[in-house]
């Protein structure tokens, strides 16, 4: 039974293959700013962990026994893979490659989100980007679990064993048939909506904005009527423009047109969104997309305070 080859070395491997090239010791230990006596010894200890002699060794230099024939396409192979391994490992750690999953609840046609997945996709092109639909609930199950990098979560709830950071806000706008006899308001109130009926989607964000309404409505004094439909956001604007129903919308929603839809915004209505991660995640390619959305919201806020200074 052979015996594990646990003695073989990286080095031993470039030493064989640099005096398989170079036919010589000596010429093999220039290459490799080694000595010629070094290079020797390295393989020697090689040939003994083999068993096999892998050079016939003339006054004029070195050449290959047939078992060195052999090795030698097996050592260029295995360097070669050793190689490729590191480099992208390194390209992970420094996320040129990898891979980040994101939870999403708003829109990605407009605004922060979309301005932040635009900028590290120029910045880290070779970094796949997954974005997830869901709720909170299930976005931070799968964030615990780690099968989930980050979501984008509206308000500034926190969750048990999580991070989260406030990134930045979008105001809320009223979805209404053209024909609507709202629609000839430029902003409207909640009062305006008491008597309104809505239409959600069964899927995410429908259940938050059912919450929403009722929660906002409730303190006018009025259940509102709050029909549920399961269709995706794309069909659901349609079925407002056909309909008598109305529904919400965040800001970054508004520049998707659909034919017979209008969009009013509800006044001092406005939706945090906060990102959310697990402390344990070493994910490089996302650590470097949660310090880029930090530094977005950080330079956004200080953009806004100079405007509002300018006289």
């Amino acid at each position: 039974m052979a015996k594990p080859l646990d003695a073989i070395e990286l080095r031993h491997l470039r030493y064989f293959v640099a005096a398989a090239e170079h036919g010589s010791f000596r010429k093999a230990g220039t290459a490799l700013e080694r000595s010629p006596a070094a290079v020797s010894r390295c393989i020697a200890d090689l040939e003994d962990e083999i068993g096999a002699s892998l050079f016939h060794r003339h006054t004029w230099g070195v050449s290959l026994t047939y078992a060195g024939e052999r090795f030698l396409r097996r050592a260029r192979k295995a360097i070669r893979v050793i190689g490729e391994g590191a480099t992208d490992v390194g390209s992970v750690g420094r996320s040129e490659n990898g891979r980040v999953r994101i939870g999403i609840y708003s829109s990605i046609a407009s605004g922060f989100l979309a301005e932040l997945l635009r900028a590290y996709g120029e910045r880290h092109g070779r970094v796949r980007i997954e974005l997830i639909d869901g709720n909170p609930d299930e976005h931070v199950a799968a964030i615990r679990q780690l099968s989930l990098d980050v979501a984008f979560i509206t308000g500034t709830r926190d969750w048990p064993d999580c991070e989260r950071t406030p990134l930045w806000s979008e105001r809320i706008f009223a979805v209404l048939p053209d024909h609507h006899r709202l629609a000839r308001h430029s902003e409207l109130t909640w009062r305006d909506l008491i008597v309104e009926p809505f239409v959600v989607t069964e899927a995410a964000p429908g259940q938050e904005i059912h919450d929403h309404l009722v929660r906002e409505l409730a303190e006018l004094g009025l259940h509102p009527q709050i029909q549920v439909q399961s269709v995706g956001r794309d069909n659901l604007l349609p079925l407002v423009a056909i309909g008598r129903e109305l529904t919400l919308v965040s800001e970054a929603m508004t520049v998707a047109r659909f034919p017979g839809v209008t969009y009013r915004p509800i006044l001092g209505e406005v939706l945090p969104f906060s990102a959310v991660w697990s402390a344990r995640n070493d994910n490089p390619a996302f650590r470097r997309f949660l310090s880029m959305a930090k530094a977005m919201a950080v330079s956004q806020v200080s953009s806004t305070i100079e405007r509002s200074a300018e006289p």
